[in-house]
């Protein structure tokens, strides 16, 4: 707008006459036009509907006595259990998080803010089913999914298998493409001392007609 108020200005005052051009002064109005122009066409155009989409997730919750320690919808027994707004499945949330982010769409804590009384202790099944939700809305399906869970303890080795065919029910996947593995963090840092877990997963998001 304010381009076009300008050039009109140049125009009423008769500045693109003969000898009365300043090609200096048309050119610092015209070019930010110009740019105006281009940045407008690319934000109307089309978002590409890509072939793969590949996200990453990360997620870390303090433990602490009194809480319950539940990892992709299962109950893990142990002396502590994440402080969160929600159940604190710091598996779910990462999971979450990476497919939200190989949509780009806003994140776990947009979508669900911890200021909304309404998560206030919500499975957090929840979140991951809408965000598998979207993900068929967007064309997409599941590649494969990999997952690598922070903790020093428990021991999540004898929990993997159960906590793998769990999360392959929620995302409605083959077990064959999901993989949960564990990690200690060598009593290095707050995780390593016990005072926090944490988790990454990367996905990658197949559009349906190449699946």
């Amino acid at each position: 707008t304010k381009c076009k108020m300008a050039l009109q200005s140049l125009r009423s005052r008769g500045a693109f006459g003969p000898a009365r051009v300043a090609p200096k002064a048309l050119a610092r109005i015209q070019r930010p036009c110009r740019a105006a122009t281009v940045v407008a066409s690319a934000a109307a155009s089309k978002a590409p509907t890509l072939p793969y989409r590949v996200g990453h997730g990360f997620d870390l919750h303090r433990l602490a006595e009194g809480y319950k320690l539940i990892i992709g919808g299962i109950d893990i027994p142990h002396t502590k259990g994440c402080e969160a707004h929600s159940d604190g499945d710091v598996l779910l949330h990462t999971v979450t998080d990476a497919i939200l982010g190989a949509l780009c769409l806003p994140d776990i804590g947009q979508l669900f803010p911890d200021t909304d009384p309404k998560w206030k202790g919500a499975r957090s099944d929840i979140f991951l089913k809408e965000a598998v939700r979207l993900m068929d809305e967007k064309g997409y399906v599941l590649g494969n999914l990999d997952c690598t869970i922070i903790a020093q303890k428990p021991k999540l080795s004898p929990h993997k298998e159960n906590i793998r065919n769990s999360l392959s029910t929620m995302l409605n996947a083959d077990p064959s493409v999901v993989n949960v593995k564990a990690k200690t963090h060598e009593k290095v840092d707050s995780l390593g001392e016990e005072r926090s877990i944490g988790c990454h997963a990367v996905v990658m998001l197949i559009r349906k007609d190449l699946a």
